[in-house]
Formats: C-alpha cells, sequence, structure tokens
C-alpha cells in the first residue's frame, strides 16, 4: 500500500512539475543553444516520465503480456483476418475483467494484431518480428501457406502458436513441441465433402485449386477419397488466390458435363467463379469447397449468384448455434463487432483461451515454462473439448457441413 501510494504522490508531483513549467514558458525560446535543446528535452521527458507513472499507478503495476494475432488484415482476405483478430480481442477484453494473478503478479493482456497479407514471405518476417518482440503466445495464422513457414521460426524462438484455421495436415508433421491446431485438418474436411458427394449420388466432377498450401492440400484429399468412392474425376485444373476470371476453366469443365465442382481456395475466388458459373448456365453443379468458402460474405461477394444456393462447404468444428455456449458466445461477439462475423473467429478466441489457461496452470507467463501445460489442455472451450495429441493435432475433432439458401448459410450436419 505504501508503495502505491508513494507512486501516486510522485505521479501528481511530476504532473504538477511539468504544468508550473509550461505556465513560465508560455512562448518556449526557439532552440538555438544546447542548453536550450537540453531543457526543452529535460521536460519532454518529465512528461514521458510523469504519463508512465500515471499509467504505471492506473494499471495497478499489472505485468501487460502480449497475446499476438497474426492474419491478412489487408487485400481480398481482410474480412477473414479481421474476424480473427476479432476473436483474439474479445478474449483479451475479457480476460483483463478478470483480475488475474500469474506468477505472484497481476496481469493485463494486450492483443497485438499483424497483417501477414496472405503471403507466406511477409508471414515468415511477422513471425520473426514477434520472436524478437518477445510476445507471449501467437494465435494464428489463417492461411496454411503462412503457418507452415512460420511454424518453424515459432519452433525454433520457442514460442508457442495455436491455430484456429490453418488446415493443411503437412503443419503438424515435423512434431514441433510449441505448434497446435485446435480445428480439424483437411484430411478430414476433404474427405467428408467427398463422402457428401457419395451421398448425393454425384458420379462426375471437375476439381480445381488455387495452388495455395490449403487449396492444393483439401483438393488432394477430396480426389484420393472421391476416386475411392466411385466417383470419376473429369478434370483437374489450378488457378491461383489473386484470379478473379475463370471463364476459359469453366468453359472446358462445361464441356465434360460434370454433377459436381470442387474448389481448394478461398471466398475471394469461389464468389466470382460461382457468378460466373450462372452466367455459362452451370445452375445444376453442385460446388464443394473447405472451411476457406464457408464465409457469411460469399453471397455477397458473389453479386448474389443463384449458384451460391448449390455451395456445400465444411468447416473443421460443430456448428455454433448446437455448442452448449455457442449461441450466447455469438450474441456476444456481435455486440461487440456488428456484422463482422465470418468463421474462424470462435476458435482464435478458443485458441487465445486455452493459452491463458496453460499459463494459469503453470503459473507463469513465460512461453518455455507454460507451453508443457498447453501440451496437456484439457479446456472447455466454445468450440470444443480442447485436448492435443502429441504431435499438436486436436483429439477428436468435430467436422460441419453447411448449405446456403436466399444467401443465408445454414448446417446440413
Amino acid at each position: 500500500m505504501q508503495l502505491n501510494l508513494r507512486m501516486t504522490a510522485t505521479a501528481s508531483a511530476a504532473l504538477v512539475a511539468v504544468f508550473l513549467a509550461g505556465c513560465n514558458n508560455a512562448t518556449p525560446p526557439a532552440k538555438t543553444v544546447d542548453a536550450a535543446g537540453s531543457a526543452a528535452d529535460a521536460t519532454a521527458s518529465a512528461v514521458a516520465g510523469a504519463a508512465s507513472a500515471v499509467a504505471a499507478a492506473a494499471t495497478g503495476d499489472a505485468q501487460v503480456v502480449k497475446l499476438a494475432s497474426v492474419a491478412p488484415m489487408s487485400g481480398s482476405q481482410a474480412h477473414y483476418g479481421k474476424d480473427n483478430a476479432n476473436g483474439v480481442q474479445m478474449a483479451v477484453d475479457e480476460l483483463n475483467t478478470q483480475g488475474l494473478v500469474i506468477g505472484g503478479k497481476k496481469i493485463r493482456f494486450e492483443a497485438v494484431l499483424e497483417d501477414d497479407a496472405a503471403d507466406p514471405k511477409q508471414g515468415a518476417a511477422v513471425a520473426q518480428k514477434l520472436c524478437d518482440a518477445k510476445v507471449s503466445g501467437v494465435v494464428g495464422h489463417l492461411n496454411s501457406g503462412t503457418t507452415i513457414p512460420a511454424s518453424k521460426i515459432y519452433n525454433d524462438c520457442n514460442l508457442p502458436m495455436v491455430t484456429g484455421a490453418a488446415t493443411n495436415p503437412a503443419l503438424t508433421k515435423p512434431g514441433y513441441k510449441m505448434i497446435f491446431r485446435i480445428i480439424a485438418n483437411d484430411n478430414a474436411l476433404g474427405a467428408d465433402l467427398a463422402n457428401e458427394a457419395k451421398t448425393l449420388g454425384l458420379k462426375r466432377v471437375a476439381v480445381i485449386d488455387d495452388r495455395t498450401a490449403y487449396g492444393q492440400g483439401i483438393a488432394e484429399v477430396f480426389t484420393d477419397v472421391a476416386k475411392k468412392n466411385g466417383i470419376e474425376i473429369v478434370s483437374q485444373q489450378f488457378t491461383n488466390d489473386k484470379a478473379v476470371d475463370f471463364m476459359s476453366i469453366l468453359t472446358e469443365i462445361k464441356g465434360k458435363k460434370p454433377d459436381g465442382i470442387f474448389f481448394g481456395g478461398m471466398d475471394a475466388q469461389a464468389a466470382p467463379m460461382l457468378r460466373q458459373m450462372e452466367t455459362l448456365g452451370m445452375t445444376d453443379v453442385k460446388y464443394f469447397g473447405g472451411d476457406g468458402i464457408c464465409t457469411t460474405e460469399i453471397y455477397k461477394l458473389s453479386s448474389e449468384a443463384q449458384t451460391v444456393s448449390n455451395v456445400i462447404c465444411a468447416v473443421g468444428g460443430g456448428a455454433l448455434e448446437k455448442m452448449p455456449k455457442g449461441p450466447d458466445w455469438k450474441a456476444r461477439y456481435d455486440k461487440a463487432f456488428p456484422g463482422q462475423f465470418q468463421v474462424y473467429s470462435p476458435y482464435t478466441y478458443d485458441a487465445t483461451m486455452v493459452i491463458v489457461d496453460a499459463m494459469k496452470r503453470a503459473d507463469s507467463v513465460d512461453p518455455a515454462v507454460y507451453v508443457t501445460k498447453l501440451a496437456e489442455a484439457d479446456y472447455d472451450g466454445v468450440t470444443a473439448k480442447i485436448a492435443f495429441e502429441p504431435n499438436g493435432e486436436m483429439k477428436n475433432p468435430a467436422t460441419t457441413l453447411s448449405g446456403y439458401k436466399d444467401g443465408q448459410k445454414f448446417t446440413i450436419r
């Protein structure tokens, strides 16, 4: 108590000193000599010192613990990135109301929101930046293509990363001790979609992917399982994750008379593809894709194309509205971030919470200490009961199939 009083008094005295200095120098002289410069610097230092003292008193000497979100905050996938970051920010805001004490110190969490622009090189640069900045944990990245190269950097600098979005199985193959995933991977998603195609009686399917680690990976899984299910793959095409014109690809595919198309990629490409399918009269062709296309934004991005009603997409988790904590969480999210929900924010929220749960159980915010408790997680999250396999994959992950009616996404199963 005495320490807090002394700090408050010190802060007040500093502010008074700055105020008096301001009154005595209503029109400060030009800095023409070193002495004047030194005086100005001293005044600036006094202001900064006073502000720091006041801030310290206001936060009760809390230790600031930084948790990072990394996702595309710019470009065509920015709506995903903002949703991811919102999940982390929401968790941090709620944690800061709990008055947590870890390692004998009051803790104040701070969300550090980084943009990797869905670019592997930028993702790697951001990962190194976060290692150098000594943040205490990372939630991200969104894209497998950025997450996989970043994962080695995090592992090498002993910084735990939990992704609630990147689904390529290659992420956990190296067995990095710092890398975890709380969502089903593409082996589950691709297989689920191929099995649904069989259930619907489809016989001829074309496959397109965007050549990213995510898009190509899930397309390969779908293709392998579809073939085992007796489905003929009539065409295999590829594009890129910046393309918007698919008329030549679709025209070639239309000639093969498929009853379904699988697309491995994101909604920024799926939406114009669906619009162009409508233009070509491909209105009775089913359209399959993974979590990358399973957004609330796709209908708007497609200019409300009727072909969106043919979409069947898979997400690596349970249906939010059917989760015990889902509806209440969604109501809180919509109040904090109206109109911004996409797909992954419940998972980035849970990823943040499972990191902090590990800190609490370890009684330490040191990544090298709490990571052992993170590996032993048994956390009852919004999205699922979260526990990890030895390689960092989630135990018993669920998948959800969704469709669209009148532009609104609904759960199939």
